[in-house]
C-alpha cells in the first residue's frame, strides 16, 4: 500500500514538473511570436518610408536634415543589431518621423498631395499597429516573468534556467516631445 501512495506522489509531481516546463514553453513562444508581430509592421514601415521620403523631397527642399534623419534611421534598422538596440533604431525612427510630419504642416501643396496624405494615413495606422503589438510583447514577458519569479515555477525556471526576460523601456529621451525649428 505505501508503494501505491509513493508511487502516486511521484507520479503527481512529474505530471506538474512536466505542465510547469510546457507553461515556460508556450510562454516563450508567445513572447516570440510577440517580438515577430513587432518586427512584420516595423519591416512594412520601413518599406514604406523611402517612399514617403520621395513624394516630400519636390516640396521639402529647405528642409533636407529632416529628410537626413529619417534616411539615416532608417538605415540603422537593417544593421542586424540585437532586440533592444534594433528597438532603440525603432525609436530613432519614430521620433524622425514625427518630425517630418511636422516640418510637413508648413507646405500645404504637400498636405494636398494625394500621394503624401495616403502614405501619411498607411504609417499611422502601422504606428498603431506597431504600438499594439509592442503591449503584447510587453504583456508576454510580464507573464514570463511572473511566472519565473512565482513559487513553485520558480524552481522549474531555477533548474531550466529560465530566467527573467527585460522589458521595453523607453529612455528619458525617447519620453521627450519632439521639438521641431523653423
Amino acid at each position: 500500500m505505501l508503494e501505491w501512495i509513493l508511487g502516486g506522489i511521484v507520479l503527481i509531481v512529474v505530471l506538474a514538473v512536466i505542465v510547469m516546463y510546457n507553461s515556460f514553453i508556450s510562454l516563450r513562444t508567445r513572447m516570440e511570436n510577440a517580438f515577430a508581430q513587432i518586427d512584420v509592421q516595423t519591416k512594412r514601415r520601413y518599406d514604406l518610408v523611402p517612399n514617403l521620403v520621395e513624394s516630400v523631397k519636390g516640396y521639402m527642399k529647405h528642409e533636407k536634415g529632416v529628410l537626413e534623419s529619417v534616411t539615416k534611421a532608417r538605415a540603422a534598422i537593417i544593421t542586424g543589431a540585437p532586440v533592444k538596440d534594433r528597438l532603440k533604431a525603432e525609436n530613432v525612427l519614430t521620433g524622425a518621423l514625427k518630425s517630418l510630419f511636422a516640418v510637413a504642416e508648413s507646405y500645404p501643396n504637400l498636405r494636398a498631395s494625394e500621394n503624401f496624405m495616403m502614405l501619411q494615413e498607411e504609417l499611422s495606422g502601422i504606428e498603431t499597429k506597431i504600438a499594439f503589438a509592442r503591449q503584447f510583447y510587453t504583456d508576454a514577458i510580464m507573464k514570463w516573468n511572473q511566472k519565473v519569479q512565482m513559487f513553485p515555477s520558480s524552481l522549474i525556471a531555477n533548474f531550466f534556467k529560465f530566467g527573467p526576460k527585460e522589458q521595453l523601456e523607453a529612455t528619458a529621451e525617447e519620453r521627450k516631445a519632439v521639438k521641431v525649428k523653423f
